[in-house]
């Protein structure tokens, strides 16, 4: 009989319903878990589900009973896989579920800014409106999408999701070929070019080594048409005091994140300054977050784990199968 331990399960909207797995087994969920408390909570444990709870080596190597860490979302960054791999630890995650809701979400952040929405709601509530003495006033600029060239760093599904939205709103789409690499096929434009021509630039990488502070001052400055940028992918992507350098500076026309590093912030971080400025959007990573989208995710989840059980696991990222 497998031992299940959902370490986080507050993750996740109440209202998402979580069915048991068919086969037997012994079902134990935390609303939250700390660092600190991993290693008991997951003692005795054949399967771990975690969404965001670090899983490093130091906790993995005392858990002789863990045989498959299940995460309850795509990225896996929060998983030790080289020692998941060397003990036979099965990785699995959730794939292709949020394409929907991220890009939804991206686009509204885009037009939230493109069209100074933020800005104008504010005004009105500080009694511009009746200032202006007339039926509108123009205080802030407003863009429209049409003809913009949407810039994406990041080709897989969540990434066509957005240029498929940017395609219908007019957008001329570009993926932008990996950072320092040339040769990647007709796909992609080269990353610089991509830096210079963009109106959007809309982040859907994974944060990995070769992505890690990939956006600083250096690429802000290649920067041309002042574009806005939204990061709904990981937060070490970007340097944020790098990036509040170029909105004061006006390399950017705005910028919206549904991310950080860590998760929450500081409340005294660079990234909550900028939530104060009006040419920031700030979510709390929720871009994912829709009802359907989270039921979707609980669901294939559950499938992995009896894929598992019955020995052909899916959606493997590491693991001795």
């Amino acid at each position: 009989m497998h031992d299940i331990v959902f370490l986080d399960r507050a993750t996740l909207a109440p209202g998402v319903r979580v069915r048991r797995p068919s086969f037997a087994h012994r079902w134990t969920e935390y609303e939250r878990t700390e660092a600190s408390q991993v290693a008991e909570r997951l003692a005795g444990a054949t399967i771990a589900i975690d969404n965001k709870v670090p899983l490093r080596r130091e906790v993995i190597e005392h858990l002789p009973d863990l045989r498959l860490v299940a995460i309850a979302a795509t990225g896996t960054d929060c998983v030790d896989k080289d020692c998941c791999r060397e003990r036979g630890i099965v990785v699995c995650n959730v794939r292709g579920y949020a394409v929907r809701t991220v890009a939804e979400h991206v686009f509204a952040l885009i037009l939230a800014l493109r069209r100074s929405l933020i800005a104008y709601r504010d005004d009105v509530r500080e009694g511009r409106w009746q200032a202006a003495r007339q039926f509108c006033f123009h205080d802030h600029p407003i863009r429209e999408l049409h003809g913009a060239a949407l810039g994406i760093i990041g080709e897989g599904a969540l990434g066509q999701g957005v240029a498929a939205l940017g395609r219908a709103f007019g957008m001329q789409v570009m993926f932008a070929a990996h950072k320092g690499k040339q040769g990647l096929g007709p796909l992609y434009t080269p990353f610089e070019e991509v830096l210079e021509t963009a109106d959007v630039i809309s982040l859907h990488c994974p944060l990995v080594t070769e992505t890690k502070a990939m956006l600083g001052l250096p690429e802000f400055r290649r920067m041309k048409r002042r574009p806005i940028l939204v990061n709904a992918a990981r937060g070490g992507i970007v340097v944020e005091e790098d990036l509040e350098r170029a909105l004061d500076e006006g390399l950017l026309a705005g910028a919206a994140f549904d991310v950080a590093t860590p998760e929450p912030p500081a409340a005294d971080s660079t990234i909550m300054r900028l939530a104060a400025r009006p040419d920031f959007i700030l979510t709390p990573h929720i871009a994912w977050a829709s009802l359907e989208a989270q039921q979707a995710l609980v669901d294939q989840l559950i499938d992995s784990l009896e894929r598992f059980a019955q020995g052909t696991p899916v959606n493997v990222v590491q693991g001795a199968f």
